[in-house]
This record gives structure tokens, sequence and C-alpha cells, in this order.
């Protein structure tokens, strides 16, 4: 299969023969007819000059030969009945009657008569041309002829130079055609390269053409192909990167809930075959074990409540119930549960109460959620500070990465160093879902090693 350049040029190749060949032989068969019609018209007003000359001078011998010396033609005089009165190149008493002679009949009854005849006299082919005069009241046939090879060197002659001139010519064209081709050689080569670089992607640089508009065309289509993909690729790697990270969350949840649910399960299977087994267990003894299941299928049933409120909340099928309530007395309700587990650590309240219209248990669950973050991170007391722009809670803990604040709120994230929020990484997820119900922001502010404010705003 032929490059493009090389087809251009095949082609023009064989078109230049072509018309070569064409223009060759169109040229010859037109300029040799123009020639001997020429050289017919010349011969034809030659004879028009001799009639002159026989009306003055009687010698028509005599004028005959002076006249050939003038013109190198060939020239016969015949009278009216075909007899030869006067002849140039040869004995005119040798010659028969020409009056049945071809160019003579047609001068006869057409004025004038012409002929390519060869002559046995003279053994060579001659172009005769008579035409019938009058001459003081007597009618005479002037025949001129001219020697057809002599013709035919004058006409090839002229044809080599007529060829000549359109073989330059094309030759001209040829070479700039070979530029041309040469240049979209390079142009196609630069595309081809192009396209290469661009599905091995390694486009790194536009292409660019400043030589027709169609490769112009070609150059900017292919840049914007280019620009298209590169961004369909970036847009693939992030969404490449998005699944990792997905599919390294996945686990990571998977992994959070067995070990949420590993500890219950083992507490309860191990009471339960306890239980099963030692039939003479105390009463005391076995009430224990009792309650140690009922806690950790309780922690279990709080678990899967809480994937559930996230999915509800999530799809927005959480129903609501809003009435006005007392952040004051709500705090001191959480605090009150959370006491028994954080034994060692006071909660303290400050400010005036506020009362805000939400949904009780949602808000409530809120709350809890940020004061049980604080006590379990931090290493002083807590403090809720309530006023009526905001809630704050605020610990003395091991405080948040700066870059990782952006992510807290996120589903099922959990800070690497600490867990924190949960093991689930649902704690504040939760919260923020709560407080966007009820059109209220939670801000974060925290320093490593100092401690963190989370601040819920309304």
């Amino acid at each position: 299969m032929l490059k493009i350049h090389q087809l251009f040029l095949r082609t023009y190749v064989i078109i230049f023969v072509l018309i070569f060949l064409c223009i060759s032989f169109a040229t010859y068969f037109w300029s040799k007819n123009i020639y001997m019609n020429q050289i017919e018209t010349n011969l034809s007003q030659n004879i028009d000059s001799l009639s002159l000359l026989l009306h003055n001078i009687n010698d028509i011998e005599k004028i005959a030969k002076e006249f050939k010396k003038r013109t190198k033609l060939r020239i016969t005089i015949i009278n009216k009945d075909g007899v030869v009165i006067a002849e140039s190149d040869r004995d005119k008493n040798k010659m028969g009657n020409h009056k049945n002679r071809y160019e003579i009949i047609h001068a006869k009854y057409d004025g004038i008569g012409k002929i390519i005849r060869f002559s046995k006299t003279l053994d060579r082919e001659l172009l005769y041309v008579a035409k019938k005069v009058k001459v003081k009241n007597k009618i005479y046939y002037i025949r001129l002829a001219d020697y057809t090879d002599k013709i035919q060197k004058n006409f090839i002659k002229l044809s080599l130079h007529v060829i000549a001139i359109i073989t330059l010519f094309l030759i001209i064209a040829f070479i700039t055609t070979y530029f041309i081709s040469i240049k979209i050689k390079n142009e196609t080569d630069a595309i081809l390269k192009y396209l290469i670089d661009l599905s091995d992607k390694k486009i790194n640089y536009e292409i660019s053409s400043s030589y027709t508009q169609e490769f112009d065309k070609i150059a900017k289509l292919l840049n914007k192909v280019a620009q298209k993909l590169s961004k369909k690729e970036r847009q693939k790697a992030k969404q490449t990167a998005k699944l990792k990270l997905a599919n390294r969350q996945k686990d990571e949840i998977i992994s959070a809930i067995s070990h949420e649910f590993k500890n219950p399960i083992a507490i309860i299977s191990g009471y339960s075959e306890t239980l099963l087994s030692d039939k003479d267990l105390p009463e005391g003894m076995k009430e224990k074990f009792l309650n140690k299941i009922q806690s950790n299928g309780n922690k279990m049933t709080q678990i899967i409540d809480k994937l559930r409120l996230t999915l509800k909340l999530e799809e927005g099928k959480q129903q609501t119930t809003f009435t006005n309530c007392s952040m004051k007395d709500m705090c001191q309700r959480v605090i009150s549960d959370l006491k028994d587990k954080y034994k060692d650590y006071e909660v303290n309240i400050i400010g005036e109460d506020v009362k805000l219209h939400v949904d009780e248990t949602l808000m409530e669950m809120a709350l809890t959620n940020l004061i049980e973050n604080a006590l379990k991170y931090s290493e002083n007391d807590v403090i809720v500070k309530l006023s009526d722009g905001y809630i704050s809670i605020i610990d003395k803990g091991i405080g948040i990465e700066e870059k990782e604040l952006s992510k807290i709120n996120k589903k099922f994230y959990r800070i690497s160093k600490n867990g924190w929020n949960n093991s689930l990484g649902l704690g504040l997820f939760i919260v923020h879902s709560i407080l966007s119900l009820h059109n209220f922001k939670l801000e974060v502010k925290s320093k490593i090693h100092e401690g963190s404010e989370f601040i819920i705003k309304y």
C-alpha cells in the first residue's frame, strides 16, 4: 500500500505522461494542418503574384525560370487544353497533357485545386496547388509545387519547438507538484506520528499546520481530540483512584463491622455455652451471665440501629418531629446517661439555657455522639458551652490533624491514628446529617495535643 504522497506523485506522473502524449499528438496534427494550410495559402499567393507578371511580360518561359530562382518552387504553366507551355524543373516537351490531372480539373471547375502526389519524374513527393487565371483574355492554369520532405522538415522543426515549450511547462509543473507532494508527505507524517503518540498516550504537545486550510483544520481537530482524551484519562484516573479508595474503605468497613460484632458475639457465645454445659451453676452467677448476654445483645442492636439510621439519613427517609426543647435539659440527660461509662471525667455546662425547635430524639443523639467523643479522647474535664448562636463541646484531648478535619464528616471515615468518632466511623457522619436536617452547621476547631472544639451553629 502506497503512502499518500507516493500515490499523489505516481498519479501525477501517469497524468503527466498521458497529457504529454495527447498534447504531442494533438500539437503534431494541429500544427501540421495549420502549417499545410499556410503553405497552400503561400503557394496561392505566389500564383497570384506570378499571374500579374504574365500580364506585363510576354516571355512566359523566362518568367517561370526567374520565379523559380526567387521562390525555390516548381512552376508549371498549362493552357486551357492541358498543354504545358512553361516548366521550371524539366523539359516541357517531354511532359504529357495535364488536363486530366486532379488539381487541374478542380482548378477548372472550382478556381483552385490542390493535391499531394509522388512525382515519378522527380522521384519526390510534392504538394501541388493549381489556380485558374485569365491573362490577356486567355485561360491558363498556373501550378506551383513544393517538396513535401522540405515541408515535413520545416514542420517537424516547428513541432519540436512547440513540444519543447509544452514539455518545459509540464516539467516546471512536475517539479512544483513534486515539492508539493514532499510538503504533503511531511504534513501527513506529522499527523501520523501525532496519532501514534495519541494512541500510545504519549501526547504532551500540540500539532500545528500552516500549509493548507484542510491540514490546519485537521491539526486543530486532533488537538481537541487529544485534549478530550487527556481529560477522559484524568477522569478515568480519578475514578480509578476513587474506586481503589472505596474498595479500601469497604474492606475497612467490613473489618470494622466484623470487629464490632466479634466481641459481643464471643461474649454471648461463651456465656451461653457455660450456662448450657454447667447445670449446677449458682443462681447469682446465672443471672450475672444472662445480664452480660443481654447487655451485649443490646450492644449489637445499637450497632445495627446506627447502621440503619445512617442509611435513612443518607436517603432522606428519616421521619422527624420538631418541638421546642431546652438544650440545657437535653445536655444534662446526655451527661447523666454517660456518667456511668466515663466515671473519671466531669462534663461542665456553662452559659444560659437555649430553647430550640428540634427533633428531640435526633438532637439528643447528635449531642450524645459529640459529648461521648469528647469524653473518649479528653485528658481533662469536658465543657459544654451554651449561647444564643451556638452550642460548643470542648475537650483537652489528643486533637485532630488539619488534613483530617475536612474528612471527618464522611461516612465510615476513621482517622488512622486513633479511630476517631468510633470504630465504624459513623458518629460524626450521623451528627452532620442530623444537623443538616435542622439546617444547623457543625464547625470543628482542633490542635494536635491541645484538644478540639465541636461547634453546633444554628
